[in-house]
């Protein structure tokens, strides 16, 4: 499944790509640098993918969706404590005993919040809005992730107006730190 076309299947291309990467860190020896490596690779494309859908998808579903409200704080609510463990993550080494820890348990929490979002959100989402909506959305989304954060921002807002005026900066000033540190964030 490839990117493009509406946000579902935006957000559904990433989801696979999330899946991937933690596929490639445990198939890493638990020391192994490469670990670090694909850590930092999978904390850039959760944190584009999850300000992106705080920018565009979230507030849509909250305005638009019956009980969206719910749904949307409910979604924010896991984006904040994954992030949080993308923040602990963040300066561990691989040999570190936390960093496994801390893997393991990022694993399933994002496993458990792309089948929320897969079996409860979309379907919701597909039956509120046109496919011309949902094709926008998905434009929309990828735009964001091309300027969204690389690292974790736990005290970043998650929710417009000023998610929108920050984000952008802020991954301006990540993508220089990824730049300066040859940190890989992208195959």
């Amino acid at each position: 499944m490839g990117h493009g076309g509406n946000v579902i299947v935006e957000l559904t291309a990433d989801h696979r790509e999330l899946e991937e990467l933690f596929a490639q860190i445990e198939a890493q020896p638990v020391d192994h640098p490469r670990r670090r490596e694909l850590a930092d690779r999978l904390t850039a494309e959760v944190v584009r993918h999850s300000v992106a859908e705080e920018m565009y998808l979230y507030p849509t579903v909250r305005k638009h969706v019956p009980h969206g409200g719910a749904l949307a704080d409910k979604e924010l609510a896991d984006h904040a404590k994954v992030e949080q463990m993308l923040k602990d993550l963040e300066d561990l080494h691989a040999d570190d005993p936390q960093f496994n820890d801390i893997v393991a348990k990022l694993k399933f929490e994002v496993a458990s919040h792309v089948r929320e979002e897969e079996h409860e959100l979309f379907p919701r989402l597909a039956e509120s809005f046109s496919s011309d909506k949902l094709d926008e959305l998905g434009r929309l989304v990828r735009r964001a992730k091309e300027v969204a954060p690389t690292r974790p921002h736990p005290s970043l807002p998650d929710t417009p107006p000023a998610n929108k005026l920050l984000a952008p900066g802020v991954g301006l000033v990540d993508r220089v730190r990824d730049l300066l540190s040859s940190r890989e964030t992208t195959d």
